[in-house]
């Protein structure tokens, strides 16, 4: 049965909207792989943007929860915060689960039409 509790949640819509652009999935990927927490300037260079228009960016990121800041003078730093994935990574497997289970029911349904016909 869907949990539609895990459906509704609010921070569930908030991880989807940060990770539907493909500029703030490419910082998640970034800082994903990076072995300590990278410099704001760090994360834009590879990006044909300005700082105000990346900083967009993260603050979506920030605020979905996947991406922590901190400001130490005059740089902020952000790193990942992957404990902000479960609650996405728990409704995927909870879709998949779900598909897969309706999907080996019409195969033995299938199964048996096929056998009865026989």
């Amino acid at each position: 049965m869907p949990n539609f509790e895990t459906a509704t949640d609010p921070s569930l819509d908030s991880v989807f909207h940060a990770l539907a652009d493909p500029t703030r999935r490419a910082v998640i990927a970034q800082l994903s792989s990076a072995t300590e927490p990278a410099s704001v300037s760090d994360l834009a260079k590879p990006f044909d943007m300005a700082l105000p228009s990346f900083m967009q960016h993260l603050r979506v990121l920030e605020g979905s929860g996947l991406v922590s800041t901190t400001k130490q003078g005059r740089v902020r730093t952000c790193k990942m915060e992957p404990e902000a994935l479960a609650t996405a990574q728990d409704w995927i497997a909870e879709q998949k689960a779900l598909w897969e289970g309706r999907l080996d029911r019409l195969e033995a349904y299938l199964s048996d039409i096929q056998q009865n016909e026989k």
